[in-house]
């Protein structure tokens, strides 16, 4: 009997742990098919947008968390936020419309998206004029 707990306990925790894609084109441990990203679109340039998300994850600019790696290339961040992993992307949709996408997880691999969502609203509140 104690076997048969130890089993299934042992099937829920690898069957409930996966890979997941971030929006940084990496891969990482967590729990797939859950909802971890915020999007939205701003009518201002990539460059605005990149220097305002940088303003809100770099602690030592006033923001909530640690800037872990900026990718210049692919326009993508990563950070530390209260023991959640930040991953953060912006790309062109059009000239001067951006897209960003803020995805959270915690470090079991847990989606956070309250977490993202307050970090896509902090910054939409830094690219205001």
């Amino acid at each position: 009997m104690k076997q048969f707990f130890f089993s299934l306990l042992l099937l829920i925790a690898v069957g409930g742990t996966g890979c997941i894609s971030t929006v940084d084109g990496h891969k990482s441990v967590g729990v797939p098919f859950r909802k971890d990203s915020i999007v939205s679109r701003y009518q201002i340039s990539v460059a605005q947008v990149i220097d305002a998300a940088k303003e809100v994850l770099a602690a030592e600019k006033g923001g909530l968390g640690v800037l872990q790696s900026e990718n210049r290339i692919s326009n993508s961040l990563v950070a530390k936020v209260d023991t959640r992993t930040v991953y953060l992307k912006v790309t062109e949709v059009e000239p001067n419309i951006s897209e960003i996408v803020v995805q959270v997880r915690t470090d079991a691999g847990w989606p956070d998206i309250n977490w993202a969502a307050e970090i896509d609203k902090q910054i939409a509140l830094r690219l205001r004029p």
